[in-house]
């Protein structure tokens, strides 16, 4: 096995990885120790809860609170962790506490894990990631238990807020409160939206920024690029998509930020969606498709990406450097950055055309933002997951898979050919 891995490619071993944690996920959910008496639990949604766990979706075939025992409940919350934090650095963790160093192999694989450009500090990154994870986890949990202790008994309380509060860092939209009604019941508590807005925003905005927050104490000059990029459209994004729910969507503004906080992959929602307008839809639709940040525990295209877009189509429509926060952008970043949203948009593309196919009944829209939904790793949705077929539940299990790892890193699993040794001359071609 050893000798295996070594030959692979980082991407291949992560690929595999994320892979192998699915497949045993699923088994793990199927055993009598993690069903509720009573309930059947079919394979493909064994498997596609796991997908969604591994994934840090939250998509649910199954509502987990209805259908999973306490131990089950525990195995979804592990596997909603390890997706979260990423089987390479789960593995890696596990090395350094059994007292054993890592090799190159180890932290290449890791670098590619979190997006770093060098293997420089990845031991004590990867110490950092736990730290902080479990402070951001606990202090969750001890703050969801002061409101979850007024309708549960003390025990069942503390279980439904470490359970919330690993799922909403981990930007996964999974509740076990039961009947499919996530966090409707608290819609109108202040305290529990802004703990899980909170922790959502944290976990999307990426280990390596708040590592930045902490050691330079909001010293904004002092900022990486990187950090200013991720703060300032994060932001951004969830004022302007704040606003534009409440303009098409009777809710409260509350609502409306909380639902912008959380279409950036994490997938709560106080409100039905069902409810929603076409209008609110494709704003929540957009919130999805753009995600978290990069070395977060999100998915989607990320921001610092829609930024680098941004700026390249200012570039090219002013003539003028790629540039931002007194930085110019890197020299390739624009190149990478459409490689990754056009590959983005043509798996949601493909993705909604074949939903719909197998799923006539299903309109449009519905179609467009459960795929978006499963790309981007968020788990909202208008409802209709539960009733999909087979064939739907597979689309959408692939469809998280590849937005987990993401489109460019899918793409060059099937990359075998070490360059080409024949240079073409260049050729005459019209744009636009």
């Amino acid at each position: 096995m050893n000798h295996i891995l070594k030959r692979l490619s980082p991407v291949r071993i992560i690929a595999l990885g994320f892979a192998f944690a699915i497949l045993l996920g699923s088994v793990l959910l199927m055993m009598p120790f993690s069903v509720r008496d009573g309930v059947e639990l079919h394979y493909i949604d064994a498997l596609y809860t796991s997908t969604s766990a591994i994934c840090v979706t939250g998509l649910i075939a199954v509502d987990a609170g209805d259908t999973f025992t306490p131990v089950g409940q525990f195995i979804l919350a592990a596997l909603i962790q390890i997706g979260g934090l990423g089987v390479t650095t789960i593995g890696a963790g596990l090395i350094l506490a059994l007292g054993r160093r890592m090799d190159i192999k180890g932290r290449t694989v890791i670098k590619e894990a979190v997006n770093l450009d060098s293997g420089k500090g990845i031991v004590t990154l990867v110490k950092n990631i736990f730290i902080t994870t479990v402070i951001f986890e606990v202090t969750g949990a001890l703050l969801s238990f002061t409101v979850f202790v007024q309708d549960y008994p003390v025990w069942q309380a503390l279980g439904i807020s470490f359970f919330h509060s690993i799922a909403a860092f981990n930007n996964s939209g999974f509740d076990i409160l039961g009947n499919f009604q996530n966090l409707i019941p608290y819609r109108d508590n202040v305290m529990l939206n802004l703990i899980t807005c909170g922790l959502i925003f944290f976990g999307g905005i990426g280990f390596l920024v708040i590592r930045e927050i902490w050691t330079k104490k909001f010293r904004w000059k002092k900022y990486s690029m990187h950090a200013k990029v991720v703060l300032s459209f994060s932001i951004a994004l969830i004022l302007i998509g704040g606003v534009l729910i409440k303009l098409t969507e009777d809710v409260t503004w509350m609502g409306a930020f909380f639902h912008s906080v959380s279409a950036r992959t994490a997938g709560f929602s106080t409100y039905p969606l069902g409810t929603f307008s076409n209008s609110g839809l494709l704003v929540l639709t957009v919130l999805m498709f753009v995600g978290a940040s990069p070395g977060s525990t999100g998915g989607g295209i990320k921001t610092s990406t829609l930024f680098v877009l941004f700026q390249g189509i200012k570039s090219a429509a002013t003539n003028k450097a790629e540039k931002g926060f007194h930085y110019s952008v890197p020299k390739d970043a624009f190149k990478k950055a459409a490689v990754i949203t056009l590959l983005a948009l043509g798996v949601v593309t493909v993705g909604t055309y074949l939903f719909t196919v197998m799923e006539p009944e299903v309109g449009l829209m519905d179609a467009l933002f459960e795929i978006t939904s499963a790309f981007g790793t968020v788990g909202l949705s208008t409802g209709i997951t539960p009733d999909l077929g087979v064939g739907a539940k597979l689309l959408s299990i692939l469809t998280m898979y590849i937005g987990r790892l993401g489109p460019l890193t899918v793409a060059s699993l099937w990359y075998f050919s070490r360059g080409e040794r024949v240079r073409f001359p260049d050729g005459n071609i019209a744009i636009g």
